[in-house]
């Protein structure tokens, strides 16, 4: 499983440029609260898709691991430690971004009304 940062930081910033392209007014409806339920919704999965796939990872680099210490030979100590640090920069990088999320909350949070 390959991690690709392009193509999140793509679909981030098709997401962006998303949010911020004015939509033509509807009488019926509201466009703020349409794109922004859509946004969120994206955002939701996109989210969710990254902390699954951090998942898959760690439980991949466990699997190669534990295969490695019993002795298996149809995985290299080469093939573990790349699973392991594949996983442990994924992790990492989920970090980053849930210390950059709280961060915005509690700029947003300590905002003047």
């Amino acid at each position: 499983m390959k991690i690709q940062s392009t193509g999140l930081y793509q679909e981030m910033q098709a997401m962006a440029s998303e949010a911020t392209r004015v939509k033509p007014q509807d009488p019926n409806k509201l466009p703020v609260q349409v794109t922004a339920a859509t946004s969120s919704a994206q955002f939701g999965d996109l989210l969710s898709d990254a902390l699954n796939t951090v998942a898959g990872l760690q439980r991949d680099a466990k699997e190669k691991v534990t295969a490695v210490e019993m002795g298996d030979r149809s995985v290299s100590l080469a093939e573990a430690m790349i699973a392991r640090n594949k996983a442990s920069v994924a992790f990492d990088a989920t970090m980053n971004v849930r210390n950059k999320l709280v961060e915005a909350y509690k700029d947003i949070m300590s905002m003047p009304v």
